[in-house]
């Protein structure tokens, strides 16, 4: 089984829409909880975050959402689960799945959701190459892609 971390979310009653189920842009906050929490934690070793200096910073490359099902405001949290798909030369691809409870393997899967990140020198603004130790840190977390229903592109 791949690794992966599953964040839990608070869902908020002001993150229903008038439809009366949590808004599509929320989803992107849901994505940047949970990326931002894998990022600083160690698994089974150090975290990107400890092996990425102050000179550089990730930033968004692209998103990619498929929503399966309405998310109904609850007061038990939500779920997100998150990992690496692919690790390249200067990004790296996070995958999700945002699930109506925190339980392994239960409830309804809402959204899938993939975002590429890259990795940026802070003064040039210019991607640089992932060094070994950020690699390893990724690799603890990689796993499969995202089962999206349409592939992309199509």
């Amino acid at each position: 089984m791949s690794p992966v971390l599953t964040v839990p979310l608070q869902l908020r009653f002001g993150d229903e829409d008038s439809y009366g189920h949590v808004n599509n842009a929320r989803f992107v906050q849901f994505l940047e909880d949970a990326r931002v929490r894998l990022l600083s934690e160690p698994g089974s070793g150090f975290t990107f975050l400890e092996v990425t200096d102050a000179g550089h910073y990730t930033l968004v490359g692209r998103h990619e959402i498929e929503y399966l099902a309405p998310l109904n405001f609850s007061r038990e949290p939500a779920g997100v689960d998150v990992w690496i798909t692919a690790v390249g030369a200067s990004s790296f691809t996070l995958g999700y799945a945002v699930r109506d409870t925190t339980e392994p393997g239960a409830g309804t899967t809402c959204a899938l959701a993939s975002t590429t990140m890259i990795l940026v020198d802070r003064q040039s603004g210019r991607p640089v190459r992932l060094n070994e130790t950020q690699r390893s840190a990724l690799g603890q977390w990689i796993g499969d892609g995202v089962p999206f229903r349409r592939t992309s592109g199509a």
